[in-house]
């Protein structure tokens, strides 16, 4: 297991500096100035923008720069936000767990309307359940984010005016867990509403696929509940085409959420990286590529290791 570990550290490490130096040449070859806006100011002089340019190093050759933001990096250091002249590291800590709670929500949303729905479309295969089924995950898979956020706020926050329009808590108010549950209930389910398709199809498929085996039949002889039937023998070893959809589907919520923390104004990396694109905000990028990078890496690694749990029969050596 140690050994597994290992390696898979050891290969992450070429990935990892191939996604960074591949972001940073899209930063460096992007049209425009981190410094434009400050162009735009008329109390500004040129001269004090070449200044800035200077010393922020924006007139060095690409490798020299890239270089110098590696060398940074690994003492932990990411650099200072154009923008905000605040710290990159501070600031990707203040969103990093506004994102992780928002995902990890709109997980739990995912899997508590799909495993009902797609257990039962295997159970009933051709019925009535998997008609439900089937009409749930497509609308689910087709209808984008956007249109489901639109209408969840116009429903909920414009017409019955039961939950809050956007934001983490109540302005002006003390940051209860009420107030962040109330905050959170929307753009968790616009979300988790993202993937409930395709995990409901998954776990349809896998159940469908286990349940012709020879064990499953036999537990049914020996006259098990239908349920321990379906919990033990057949949705257990349906899960790791179900965990694999997870392991690649939660680091990209991590760094994809932007249209739905946009639309709530959810203050997670999502939001920050579209503000920071917008401004040119090239270290704070860099920041968030990092964090995304990293999840990939981490979640990846993670699933493999699971595996194991799911299935004894799968040995990491």
């Amino acid at each position: 297991m140690k050994k597994y570990v290992l390696k898979r550290l050891l290969i992450a490490i070429p990935t990892f500096l191939g996604i960074t130096l591949l972001v940073f040449a899209l930063c460096y070859s992007a049209s425009g100035s981190p410094l434009e806006l400050l162009l735009s100011n008329s109390n500004v002089s040129e001269a004090e923008v070449a200044r800035m340019a200077e010393e922020l190093g924006l007139y060095e050759p690409f490798h020299i720069q890239y270089l110098s933001w590696m060398k940074n990096f690994l003492t932990g250091n990411l650099g200072t936000s154009y923008r905000t002249k605040m710290p990159v590291m501070g600031m990707l800590a203040e969103a990093l767990w506004p994102t992780v709670l928002l995902t990890l929500a709109s997980v739990v949303v995912a899997c508590i309307v799909a495993f009902p729905l797609g257990i039962q479309s295997a159970r009933h295969q051709n019925g009535i359940w998997d008609t439900v089924s089937s009409v749930f995950s497509f609308l689910s898979t087709s209808t984008p984010s956007f249109f489901m956020a639109l209408v969840f706020l116009s429903i909920f926050s414009v017409h019955m005016k039961l939950l809050p329009i956007g934001g983490m808590y109540d302005v002006g108010k003390p940051e209860t867990i009420g107030s962040l549950l109330r905050h959170l209930l929307m753009p968790a389910c616009v979300l988790g509403s993202t993937m409930i398709g395709s995990l409901i199809q998954y776990i349809r498929s896998s159940m469908l696929e286990v349940m012709g085996e020879d064990y499953v039949r036999t537990a049914r002889s020996k006259g098990l509940k239908e349920i321990v039937v379906v919990i033990k023998h057949v949705l257990r070893n349906s899960l790791i085409p179900v965990v694999t959809y997870l392991g690649m589907e939660i680091p990209m919520l991590m760094g994809g959420a932007v249209i739905t923390e946009q639309i709530f104004s959810w203050p997670g990396l999502g939001n920050l990286m579209l503000k920071s694109i917008d401004s040119r905000d090239y270290p704070v990028v860099m920041g968030v590529t990092i964090v995304t990078a990293v999840a990939v890496l981490v979640f990846n690694l993670l699933t493999d290791l699971f595996y194991g749990v799911l299935d004894p029969r799968i040995r990491h050596n």
